[in-house]
Order: C-alpha cells, then sequence, then structure tokens
C-alpha cells in the first residue's frame, strides 16, 4: 500500500511533473505606527480601568484624556461603521481584531443621495479607542487614515495594548469605566491616583444625557411625497437604518426622542413607527417610554431595532438590565420559535428582562441561544415587532433583513 506523501491528506501521488507549491516569503507586518504621524512614536498613552488594570502603549489621534465606559466588539471589519454608531456614546471601544485601517476612512462629509452621512452618524461617537495594532490604509476610497480622522475630531487612541488580556478582563469582571490619557511627546506617564479622580469625577456612564447629543434638534421629513411616510423616533438611529426604509419606498418623517408621534404631517397621514438604536440606559428615556404607551401611537404598525426593542417593552410594562459585558459584534446568533437561526449584527449593553414580559401583550420572539437573552418581541397581532440585533447589518450580516420588508408591508396595508 503506497505511503501517504506529506501536504497529501488523501494519499494521492503527486504527478512527477508538477512542482510542489511554495508560499511566497510574507512581509511582517509591524504593529506599530507605520501609518501614523511623525510624532506619534513618542507619544505616550495609558489606559486605567475603575479596578486599577493599568496597561501601556503608544498614543494616536488626538493627545487628551477622555473616561468612558469601556467595551469591546468582536467585529472584523466595519472601525468606520463601528466608530460613528451612536450607540456607543460614552464608551470607550477596544477592537478585538488585532490590525485595524487597512481601508482608510471616508472624505469628511461624504453623504448619499439622499443627504444621509456615508457612515452611521456625522461623526465618530465613542470616547477613545483601544487597538492592538493599526496600519497603513490601501483602498480606492479612502481619504485619511484612523489615526488622522481620530485626530481630526479630538478622539484618542492607544495602540500596543494587549487587547485579548484586556478583552478576557472585561468578561471576568463586566464592563468598566476607564480612562484613556494620550500624552503629547516628552510628557510624564500619570500616576494611577491622579487617572482614578478623573474617573471619580465624571459621571456614570447610566447617567449621562446622550439625547442632547445624538438626537436630532427638529423634525425632518426624507424621501419622496408620493409615499407612505413612517415616524423614527430618533434616539441616535444609525444612517443605514434611515437608508433601509428609503430603499423599500417609504418616505421618513425623522423625529427628536422626546417629540409626540402625529397623526399626520404636512398633511399626509403617518402610517407606520420604528424606534431605533441609541446609548445609554434605556430607563433613562422615560418620556419616550411614555410616547410609547400612548394608545394612538401603540395603534401604529411599530418596528422596535435595538434599543427600540428595549424602549417598546418598558413601554408595556416589562423591565430591562444591564448585560455583564453586552453584545457587540457581527457574528451573534438568535434563535427563532420555528427554528431558524440568524446572524446579526448587535450593540447593545442592556436587555428585556424575559420574566417581565408575563401580562404586558408582548412575547419573546427570538432569544439568544448563548446566553438567552431576548432578542426580539411580537405582539399576538403582529403589529409590533421587535429585533434586538440590527437587521440592516452595515457592516455585516443582512440576512435578517426581512423584518424591514415584513414592517413597510404592515405599513402599506395600514393605508
Amino acid at each position: 500500500m503506497p505511503r501517504e506523501r506529506a501536504g497529501h491528506p488523501d494519499g494521492a501521488a503527486r504527478p512527477a511533473n508538477v512542482k510542489p507549491h511554495r508560499l511566497p516569503r510574507l512581509r511582517r507586518v509591524l504593529l506599530t505606527p507605520d501609518a501614523a504621524r511623525p510624532d506619534d512614536a513618542d507619544r505616550r498613552a495609558t489606559l486605567l480601568l475603575e479596578d486599577g488594570t493599568r496597561f501601556e502603549g503608544t498614543g494616536f489621534g488626538a493627545s487628551v484624556r477622555k473616561v468612558g465606559e469601556v467595551v469591546f466588539t468582536t467585529g472584523m471589519v466595519g472601525y468606520p461603521e463601528s466608530l460613528t454608531d451612536p450607540s456607543f456614546r460614552g464608551q470607550i471601544l477596544t477592537f478585538t481584531y488585532p490590525l485595524l485601517g487597512n481601508y482608510g476612512v471616508p472624505p469628511a462629509g461624504a453623504r448619499d443621495k439622499a443627504g444621509l452621512p456615508v457612515l452611521e452618524s456625522e461623526g465618530i461617537q465613542v470616547r477613545g479607542v483601544i487597538v492592538r495594532g493599526t496600519t497603513r490604509p490601501n483602498h480606492w476610497a479612502s481619504a485619511r487614515s484612523l489615526e488622522e480622522w481620530l485626530a481630526d475630531e479630538g478622539v484618542p487612541g492607544i495602540r500596543g495594548v494587549d487587547t485579548r488580556r484586556l478583552t478576557e478582563h472585561l468578561r471576568s469582571r463586566g464592563v468598566l469605566r476607564g480612562v484613556i490619557d494620550v500624552a503629547r511627546p516628552g510628557a510624564d506617564p500619570p500616576s494611577n491616583a491622579e487617572l482614578l479622580r478623573s474617573i471619580a469625577q465624571a459621571p456614570e456612564y447610566g447617567k449621562e444625557n446622550y439625547m442632547a447629543e445624538v438626537a436630532p434638534k427638529r423634525p425632518v421629513l426624507l424621501g419622496r411625497k408620493d409615499r407612505p411616510i413612517v415616524a423614527v423616533l430618533d434616539c441616535g438611529v444609525k444612517a443605514s437604518i434611515l437608508r433601509a426604509l428609503l430603499a423599500r419606498n417609504v418616505s421618513v418623517l425623522r423625529l427628536p426622542y422626546d417629540h409626540e408621534v402625529p397623526s399626520q404631517w404636512e398633511g399626509r397621514p403617518v402610517r407606520g413607527l420604528l424606534v431605533g438604536n441609541g446609548p445609554g440606559d434605556p430607563v433613562e428615556l422615560s418620556v419616550t417610554v411614555e410616547e410609547l404607551g400612548r394608545p394612538s401611537t401603540r395603534a401604529l404598525p411599530t418596528l422596535g431595532i435595538c434599543l427600540g426593542n428595549q424602549l417598546l417593552a418598558l413601554s408595556r410594562g416589562a423591565t430591562t438590565f444591564k448585560l455583564k459585558y453586552g453584545h457587540r459584534g457581527q457574528n451573534k446568533t438568535i434563535s427563532f420559535p420555528d427554528g431558524r437561526a440568524l446572524i446579526v449584527s448587535e450593540n447593545h449593553g442592556y436587555a428585556v428582562e424575559p420574566a417581565s414580559l408575563r401580562g404586558t401583550g408582548l412575547a419573546a420572539w427570538a432569544t439568544n441561544p448563548d446566553d438567552g437573552t431576548v432578542e426580539g418581541l411580537r405582539d399576538a397581532r403582529g403589529r409590533t415587532i421587535a429585533l434586538q440585533g440590527h437587521p440592516e447589518g452595515h457592516p455585516g450580516p443582512q440576512e435578517a433583513g426581512f423584518v424591514f420588508d415584513r414592517f413597510v408591508e404592515k405599513v402599506r396595508r395600514a393605508g
């Protein structure tokens, strides 16, 4: 019996005229500031968590000190979308993927044909960025590097951190507040006591008023006038959610989070309601919860996404709780009662308490198979549906996009 040859698990002999394939010598990719500004190599940076755990690295972006809740995302792509997602407002974001920056950043102020920013909002929403390493951008649509973008928007970044160790620490302890300090070249490192004072003097994550920073100040109508209107209670909604609605041929009435949902707008009836994503603790948005409980608002076909899932639950009498370290990434599994399982993009630190749904008229529509948390809600008539993940998935999977189709179908039937 012929002996198996190395590299051929099927035991087949290699033809005599075929030379063995040799991998080319790979150029070593340095996890150092090869795309940074000239003074980056001299900038010391420190990350200190509220429990005293300290990480040292090299600074990039802005030379400032920022306090925030330290969280992590498991996404392998999409750092521009993550950094501009308003759901990350008030947080310092750790990227578990070890090398960022390869496709750069789109031009400042870039917009789509509807006038919406091509990313998820007008600018960077996170308080700070933690990475293992960065690399030089190489992409046709790139206008600047990740380092330049952070510097332009006043956001500090720390590079060279053992993000695996940091992520394991956050999974063990739960999310913690922390501070990033990026010094100017030659500055001495701050003491732990000094950095802990900065954390103590900053407001707690759940108590900050993010709506003043992420929600629109006045109503705005998007889309053609001959299409049904869907109102969006905007608590920091991503631009891609608005694009998903416009792509399904409805007009979008973008309302501030504390605005009453009107029955008509400019003489046209409002046919449906979407409550999207956003930052912070949902129980702090009592004015939005109250509006969602009004009979005329409840009568509309309604879709909740992420924070909207939690707010709809609260408006019916359910409760929410803070997750130990949240669900953030583009590879989160959700399961439906009919046996289907989907992969969705998620970014949330709070969830609906399953037992509190009794008597609310809402039932769990989807669950997380890893920890049993509620991933979706619906009522008996199906006029209200909600998903904890982001079905538009930019970047990420879009297999849950059917919820937009189902919602818009109900909107058209309501007209």
